[in-house]
């Protein structure tokens, strides 16, 4: 009866483990990190509604809606960061890759926004009062 006992409190911890592992190999290769290098360089923000198309809104250049942001080697940001900083509403520092997108970090090093990776230089952000930020690749300045 002991032996039983103690087969089972084995059976029962070795499963959920064994799942687990067996669970994450999948999961870790359809979802790959990118190197911080991969996000370095300048990128045009665009703060749209969602009835707003993005490239029209791009195209008006009100300074209001549309800001270049350079995402610096190191994790922080540069030229721009007071630009969305004021859409965000929060001091916006630093950002960092994520699996499936990339975040913004507040002075705490904490995320602040997350935007999702929609495809290769395209990343798209809902802002709590619905209005969307679009961070699309810019071309580098000579």
């Amino acid at each position: 009866m002991t032996r039983s006992a103690i087969s089972r409190k084995a059976v029962a911890w070795l499963l959920p483990t064994l799942m687990m592992i067996s669970g994450e190999t999948p999961m870790a290769s359809s979802l790959r990190l990118e190197e911080p290098s991969t996000f370095a360089g300048p990128w045009q923000a665009t703060l749209s509604d969602r009835s707003d198309a993005p490239d029209a809104q791009a195209l008006q250049d009100k300074p209001s809606n549309t800001c270049v942001i350079e995402l610096e080697p190191d994790q922080t940001l540069g030229k721009g960061a007071d630009c969305l900083s004021a859409w965000l509403q929060d001091s916006a520092i630093g950002w960092f890759p994520d699996p499936d997108g990339l975040s913004i970090t507040g002075k705490e090093g904490s995320r602040i926004q997350f935007f999702s990776r929609q495809r290769d230089g395209l990343y798209l952000s809902t802002l709590k009062s619905g209005l969307m930020i679009t961070l699309v690749r810019a071309a580098a300045q000579p």
